[in-house]
């Protein structure tokens, strides 16, 4: 594990996207995560920010993100549908092989996960002929998929190649979801980690975790859930995931601050998650 596996989130930084793309590089990360904000907010439209990342040379981790997509009815899921297609074409057009999909806050999503099942199969064949997978994340206050775990059984039960999980340390960390489970998981069906903290011991309501992720979160190694978030990548990196790890870190300070300093900040992330990891890894490695 070195810094070519983790890339860093245009969401944590300020500025034009040009900017962003050349502190990442700068920082000799070779991988960024990319919205579609970065897009269609672009002053040249959308093809000059798609030109503007090929030009980077950096290579884009994934697309982010498809929101209260499945448990829709009628003329809200024909809705979401042409959404998804736009943001499907997109994703092609910036060379990522990966479309991020949140679990549905939407009080208009049904519960029933058979629905749930139908309309994430439906999104993964119309991920199919743009060769790009379709990675479900389940948001800690998601209305009825809002652990890790259910949004597993939910990929398992959908049963398509394209479609698997994106696990995101914050959910887990503010649901304190046990880790126990992501040895039952198959590591080729994760097809992103994304890695944050944050600053206060637990989120005890869904508006309060929605205010931290949205605001407050921090890269790891600066919060106060250091173990648990090295135990996470431990786990995954003992049980086979050889995958990506993206910075998903909302934070209204870093915004406020120059764009190489907030890029060093991950840096220090980098090398403090790889060494920890490292050391508490290789016993484990020698047994096996």
């Amino acid at each position: 594990m070195n810094l070519d596996h983790f890339g860093m989130d245009t969401i944590t930084l300020a500025g034009p996207l040009e900017a962003k793309l050349r502190a990442v590089r700068e920082a000799r990360f070779t991988q960024i995560m990319l919205s579609a904000q970065d897009l269609v907010g672009h002053p040249g439209g959308e093809a000059a920010a798609i030109a503007a990342v090929h030009k980077s040379g950096l290579r884009v981790t994934g697309f982010q993100v498809l929101r209260d997509f499945e448990g829709l009815d009628g003329h809200l899921h024909a809705y979401k549908v042409d959404v998804a297609k736009a943001m499907l074409q997109m994703c092609r057009a910036l060379g990522s092989r990966i479309l991020l999909v949140c679990s549905s806050a939407s009080p208009h999503a049904s519960a029933d996960v058979r629905r749930v099942v139908q309309d994430l199969q439906k999104l993964a064949m119309l991920a199919v002929p743009l060769d790009i997978r379709i990675a479900y994340e389940a948001l800690s206050w998601g209305r009825h998929v809002n652990e890790y775990t259910q949004a597993w059984e939910i990929v398992q039960s959908a049963g398509r190649e394209n479609l698997g999980l994106a696990l995101d340390s914050f959910h887990i960390l503010a649901n304190r979801t046990p880790l126990d489970a992501l040895e039952e998981i198959e590591p080729k069906k994760i097809f992103i980690v994304q890695l944050s903290d944050f600053l206060w011991q637990e989120v005890r309501s869904a508006e309060d975790r929605i205010e931290t992720a949205r605001h407050s979160r921090v890269f790891p190694g600066e919060g106060v859930h250091s173990e648990k978030v090295i135990e996470l990548v431990r786990q995954l990196d003992e049980t086979g995931y050889r995958g990506d790890y993206s910075f998903e870190v909302f934070n209204d300070d870093y915004r406020q601050l120059p764009l190489p300093l907030v890029a060093e900040r991950a840096r220090q992330s980098v090398k403090w998650i790889t060494g920890r990891v490292a050391r508490r890894s290789l016993p484990a490695r020698r047994r096996a």
